[in-house]
This record gives C-alpha cells, structure tokens and sequence, in this order.
C-alpha cells in the first residue's frame, strides 16, 4: 500500500498546491466568486461534470447498482438529464444575467425583496450539500489510512476549505478540472473495465444474478420519478450548478460545454451502476451496499492503480464539497450579510454611519476589501460544515434534505419568474413559504426518504405562486422591462455587474454596495 499512499499523498498535495497558485489570480470579487466570467469550453465542461459527480454519484451510485443492478443508475442519469436541460433551456439566459447568486436573479425578476428569504432557503441546501460531501471522506480515509471517522471528516474537511478560502472560484476550477482528468481515468477506464472483468464478464453477471438486476426499472417507476423531480430539477436551479453557468465566458460556452458536462454525467451513470452490479457477483454479502466501491477498489486492482482509483473518489467528492462551500459562502455573504447589514446601517443615526472616505468595512465608498470578505466566509462556512458533518451520520437523508428543500422551496419561483411574466414578488415569497414549510412538515412526520415531501410541497408551492400572483398586482413594468434588457445580454447603464436593490434602499444589495 506504500505506493498507493504516495499517490493519495501527492495528489492531495497538488490540490493545496493549486489553492495557492489560484490566490494569485482572485483579485477581484469577479475572479474570486466565478474565476472572471471567462472560462472556455473545455475548462467550463470539465468543471461543471466535476462539481455535479460528487460522493454520492460515485460511491452512492456504485452502491445502487450494487443494490438494484444496472437501473441504480438513474440516480446520476437524473442529474445529467437536469444538467441537459439547463445547459439547452436556460444557460445562456442565465448567464446574461452577470450576477452573482440565484437571489438576486430573483431580485431583478421581481423587483427586490424576495432575495433574503430565497437566500436563506438556498443557505440551508448549499450547507447541506457541502455536508453531505464531507461524510464521504470517512469512507474513503478509513480504506486510505484506517483513520477514525472524525479524524478523517476532519483531514478531508481541512484541505478542501484550503484551497477553496486561498483562490476561490480560480482555485476550485483548477482543482475540478484535475479531478476530472483523474476520475475519467480511474472510474471510467479503469475500474470500469477491470470490475467486469473480474466479475466474469456480463455474461456471467447475467446468469448469477436475478433478472431484476437488468430491468430498466427494477428500482422502481415512482424512485425513478422522485429522482426526476429532486435531481434533474435541482440541477436546473442550485446555486452551485449556476455559479459555475456565471463562469463562463460567452453563452456559447454555457450552452456547449453544459451539454457535454451533461452527456459525460449519462456515461458516467451507467458506469457507476456496472461496477456495483459486478461488485455483487464478487462480493454477494457487504454489510452496506455503500461499501461496494471500497471494496472492489482494495480488492481488484494492483498497487499504484489502486491508489490513482482511490484518488478518482477524492475527487469526486472534493470537487462537490469544494463547489457547494463556495456557493454556500456566497449566498451566506451577498444574500444574508449584506442585506442584514444594510437594514442596520439604514436604522442607525446618520452621524454614526461611516463617511465616504473613512476605512474599514461597509461605508458608502465601499472601501471594503470584497475578495478578503468573500474568504472570510469560506472558511466561516467551512468550519461550520465539518462542525455538522461530525454530528450526522447519514449521507442519503443529508442530501434529501438538501434537495427537498431546494426543489420544493424555489422552483417554481425561479422557474416561474423566467418563464410567466405575470408572477409577482408576493407571489414567489409565498411560493418560497409555503412549498418549504409543506416539505419540512412532511419529512417530520413521515420521514426524510418518503416521496410524499417533495410531491405535495411542489404542488403546494405552486398553487400559491399562480394564486398569489393573480391575487396580486402585476409586476413594475420597469421593472420588467429592465429584466427583459439584462436576459437579452443588454445591461442598463449602471454596468453589467449592477445589481437589483434587495430593499428600500440600494445599500441593501447583494452585493453589499
């Protein structure tokens, strides 16, 4: 194992290596948050199959076709088909926006004020998310080096926050794109492969196995709708799926590279399903169907192949875990704080309120260093992951809790407000309310995994954005107007990095000014 340690080791090294070199570039708040706005094809691509092929893509979809055989790969085939439909439908729109956070798309849809409560909504999922991530590292660390699981959420914990505090954004997509390469190479051409193999070859799979483990459906029709409606919808609207559209450098790149990010999840899904399939020939009575990749990676494969493998899992979950915390910062930064410290600022008496000149943060000028509060935030936020993750256990009800609450608390809003011009502010706040209080009611009282949450919390959520909306009055028409000029990559005179006052005052806005 010493040379499959030396991988790991070096590996690890080179991603803390990156957070460093990416420091050096994230001198602006545009660099630190979405690396410029100016990536190309290739890196776009990469970093967005990157950040969506997570821990429970690989070692959750390894597990369900260890469970369910070759329809366990719905999981992740929902995730691509939502990432093709975002990339097709909605990139380039969105990424005309130049924003920084779904909020605040919300903000210039509306007219201000439904940002805070979208923002706290999507707070609690991008956290949960970056939670989920993390739990994975017990996994892998306890087949790399047997450590405790604490000890292991902790290291793994610690070096994502890193690099993702020194660069941001620029570090994240160098870091995604290593990843990449190295989850290509140890999922898709290595493990892929030798798994079959070793398992006798699809033939053989075929005949010990039930028939069940090669129905397309055989985990169920309503599993695969609950994933259509979690997954693929989830990827339509996540923060972290959209700060990564906001990165690229034209709406070429967004709809292009979205789509073949889209295409590689799709082959990747049916790989992960494969590999669990062969690891139930081979190994037929795993405690845990989660325990299926670890298991045939220490296994099956020689030294130093082994390691590069073990690698690809890190980077599966590292480079989500690292996508969701900047999100998470993000939205916890520009969407709450600021707006919190805007409402303060507005209250205080006039001669406590800083002058134009005066330093520090939050004055008018706006002499505050943005890229050096942004970091702060990361690593706020990182602590508080690694704090949650040590206190759960359960990476499925973590990230069903994410979904649910993303899904049934925004979608309609969101979708609503690029698709039906009628919707109003009033309408998307009580969309917001009442699909997520319907979903966090429902998981309470019939637990976390059930379908129902999200069924009835979409539907809830929905009927209380048409009703409101045409209880209420229409939207501003200025306000539509300079909606219609920004989606049209037309941005009004203040600039194409001005954002939509979040309140009474323009010193509420997301982004602090």
């Amino acid at each position: 194992m010493a040379v499959d340690y030396a991988v790991i080791v070096l590996y690890l090294a080179g991603m803390l290596a990156m957070g460093w070199w990416g420091m050096r570039r994230a001198t602006s708040k545009s660099d630190f948050l979405v690396a410029g706005r100016r990536l190309g094809p290739a890196m776009y691509s990469g970093t967005m199959a990157a950040i969506v092929l997570g821990g429970a893509s690989t070692i959750g979809g390894v597990g369900l076709g260890y469970r369910y055989g070759l329809s366990g790969a719905w999981m992740v085939f929902t995730i691509g088909l939502g990432l093709l439909a975002l990339s097709v439908f909605f990139s380039a729109r969105i990424a005309r926006l130049k924003v920084y956070t779904v909020s605040e798309m919300l903000d210039l849809r509306y007219g201000g004020s439904a940002g805070l409560i979208s923002g706290v909504v999507m707070w609690a999922y991008t956290l949960m998310l970056a939670v989920t991530s993390t739990l994975a590292y017990a996994t892998i660390f306890d087949v790399l080096f047997g450590l405790d699981r604490a000890l292991a959420i902790i290291l793994g914990g610690a070096i994502v926050v890193a690099y993702s505090t020194l660069g941001g954004m620029w570090s994240i997509t160098l870091t995604d794109m290593v990843q990449f390469v190295v989850k290509t190479i140890g999922v898709l051409l290595l493990l892929l492969p030798v798994a079959v193999v070793k398992a006798g070859g699809f033939a053989e799979m075929k005949a010990q196995l039930p028939d069940d483990y090669f129905a397309p459906l055989g985990i169920g029709g309503q599993t695969v709708f609950t994933y259509v409606l979690i997954y693929s919808f989830g990827m339509l609207i996540g923060q972290d799926i959209w700060q990564r559209v906001f990165t690229a450098r034209s709406d070429r790149v967004a709809r292009l590279g979205g789509t073949a990010a889209g295409t590689y999840c799709l082959v990747y899904a049916v790989a992960g399903a494969v590999i669990g399939t062969a690891a139930k020939v081979l190994y037929p009575h795993l405690g845990s169907p989660d325990d299926a990749f670890a298991t045939i990676v220490k296994d099956a494969l020689p030294v130093g192949v082994r390691g590069l493998v073990l690698a690809a899992a890190l980077s599966a979950v590292m480079s989500t875990s690292s996508g969701a915390l900047i999100a998470c910062a993000t939205v916890a930064n520009n969407d709450i704080w600021a707006r919190i410290r805007g409402v303060v600022r507005r209250q205080r008496p006039a001669a406590d309120v800083p002058h134009a000149g005066d330093a520090g943060p939050g004055g008018p000028g706006e002499p505050q260093d943005e890229v050096r509060g942004n970091r702060a935030f990361i690593l706020l936020m990182g602590l508080a992951v690694i704090v949650i993750a040590l206190a759960l256990n359960n990476v499925v009800e973590a990230l069903t809790v994410a979904y649910n609450l993303l899904v049934g608390g925004l979608l309609v809003p969101i979708l609503g407000g690029l698709l039906w011009k009628r919707g109003t502010v009033a309408g998307a706040l009580a969309a917001v309310a009442v699909g997520g209080l319907t979903v966090v009611g429902l998981m309470l009282s019939l637990g976390v995994l059930a379908n129902e949450p999200i069924y009835y919390g979409l539907l809830a959520s929905l009927v209380a954005y048409v009703a409101v909306s045409l209880a209420t009055r229409p939207t501003d028409a200025a306000v539509l107007d300079a909606w219609r000029a920004r989606l049209a990559g037309r941005p009004d005179a203040a600039g194409a990095e001005r954002l939509a006052p979040s309140g009474p005052s323009a010193t509420a806005s997301p982004s602090g000014r």
